[in-house]
Formats: structure tokens, sequence, C-alpha cells
């Protein structure tokens, strides 16, 4: 099947009791890419041809998104915690042959990508992350700033169907919005017109409006305490850590973003960009300057 990515071809694959839709491209070490909220594999349009002219790049959509199954959430908010979506990772890998992998994850993605390093240290060899600081850090940084810029963090996680039967009132408008307030130019210019498109589509899919919400809700329940007990377990992430943050994004209002990081990994180096929080759209040369060389760099 060919794919919204040039130059990939998309396939369903069985992984952890679910099918994931699956684009791949580009040849040498494997690099897994994992979007983020509220989008799907399209948000790397800008910089995956490039990134497949250097690694055999693999672009999943997460459980629930893009083209992917959506299963049903449950009473523990289990069903899309990070932990079960870095199983689906493992599986895809499995599927693939992969032994290892460098992965890149951006937003939600790139929670499940400190995630699947954390409990599947052999299975990563570099780790990515765009835009976050761990899930624990972030709702330990909140303040009524920041209270007020994440509010869908709380508003999301509020019990079905009240989120769901509100964003279903106006699915694109709400999407839109999201969207356009999280950029540097409150706009949503930014957006490849093909790209924008899928994600409004995948908005007004009523499976898919519960799979994001279910996804937060983990986030606020699971997640978290999943995060704790490796706090106090002294837990580490072994990979080597690269950390891309925006200027004006989340993760620069908790005020010291690297060093959170820092706080979990050994190995971590970081860059910033003039951006908001979609760096791979509205800075898609800054993402490349980062991260082809380090995931060039011998292992």
């Amino acid at each position: 099947m060919t794919s919204g990515l040039p130059g990939f071809t998309r396939t369903r694959i069985e992984t952890n009791g679910i099918a994931l839709s699956v684009h791949q491209a580009g040849s040498g070490a494997p690099l897994v890419l994992l979007h983020g909220y509220p989008q799907n594999h399209m948000c790397w349009l800008n910089v995956a041809p490039a990134l497949a002219e250097r690694f055999h790049v693999i672009v999943p959509d997460l459980r629930g998104y893009g083209d992917s199954d959506a299963p049903a959430d449950d009473a523990d908010h289990t069903v899309y915690s990070k932990r079960e979506m870095a199983r689906d990772i493992v599986g895809l890998m499995d599927a693939l042959g992969l032994q290892r992998a460098h992965v890149l994850g951006h937003d939600r993605g790139a929670r499940v990508a400190y995630r699947l390093a954390l409990d599947h240290p052999a299975r990563v060899d570099r780790l990515g992350i765009i835009e976050i600081v761990p899930t624990g850090d972030f709702w330990a940084a909140w303040g009524a700033d920041l209270a007020l810029k994440a509010y869908h963090w709380t508003f999301l996680a509020q019990p079905a169907p009240w989120p769901e039967r509100m964003i279903g009132a106006d699915p694109v408008g709400y999407i839109d919005h999201t969207l356009a307030s999280w950029t540097l130019a409150k706009s949503l210019d930014v957006f490849p017109p093909e790209a924008l498109a899928a994600y409004r589509r995948q908005a007004a899919a009523p499976a898919r409006i519960a799979a994001m919400c279910a996804d937060y809700r983990a986030g606020a329940t699971t997640d978290r305490r999943i995060d704790e007990a490796d706090r106090a377990a002294g837990a580490r992430i072994a990979a080597p850590l690269m950390f891309l943050w925006a200027e004006t994004g989340f993760p620069a209002q908790t005020g010291r973003p690297a060093a959170l990081w820092r706080g979990w990994a050994d190995h971590v180096h970081d860059s910033s960009c003039r951006s908001g929080h979609f760096a791979m759209e509205e800075a898609p040369q800054a993402v490349l300057d980062a991260f082809v060389p380090f995931f060039s760099h011998p292992a």
C-alpha cells in the first residue's frame, strides 16, 4: 500500500494483540519515529524523506491514532499506557526482525520512546526526544501559568464520555485551535495541507477522539504512577539521549527541561530551536541538524 509520506510504503503489522499501520523507507540503521497528539505519522512529512536517505525509517501510527487499531480503554487506563504502547513497538520490531533500533519520539510518542528505553533497554540504541519532559516531572512542575497553557492534560483526562462529547460537537474546530495555538506563529500555515487534512480526518472519527482521551487518562494515572515508581527505584535510561526543545514550547515552561532529563539518564545532549511545539513542521532543519549526527554516531 502507498503512504502519505513520499517514497514510503505502508503495511499493517500485527503486534501485541492489535494491528499498527506502519510506513517504511530507506536502508541502514533502523530508526523508529513515534508521533504525538493530536497528530499521526504525517507529522514527520517534512523530515522523514531526508532521514530515509541515511536510515531504515519506520513510522507507525500509535495505537488509537491514524490508521492503527483503536482498542477500547479499560477502567484502570492501562490500554493506552505508555508501557503498553512500548510493547506495541517491541512487537513491531520483532515482526520486522529487528533486535535493536534508534527511536525518536515527539510529544506522546516521546513518552512511548522513553518508556521503551526504560522497560526494554536492550532494544534501544540511541534515544531522541522532541518537546517533552518526563510525565511525572511535568505534573510536578505545574503552577497556574503552566496549567493554563497545558489545560488539555486535565481536560482530556476527565471521565468518559464528557471530553469526547465536547470535542465531538466541533472536532475540526477543536483540533484546528489546538494545532494553531501551540505553534510559534499561532497559525495553521506551518502544517502541510495533506498533513492538516489527515489530522482533521482523524479528529472527526469518534473512536480516535476516545483513544486520544484514553491516552491522556493514562498519562494522568497509570503513566504517572509508573514514572514515580521508577524514580523511587532509581531506574535510569541507559541509551544515549538527545533532547530537542522549543524555546516557546511546553518543556521550556518548566524552567530547566534539560536538567530534568539528566535526572533520568547519564548521557544527555540537548539543543533548542526557534519553534512552537511542532518542531518537525515548524523547524524541520533544526530537527535534522540535531538528530542526523546523533543517530549517525557509532553505537
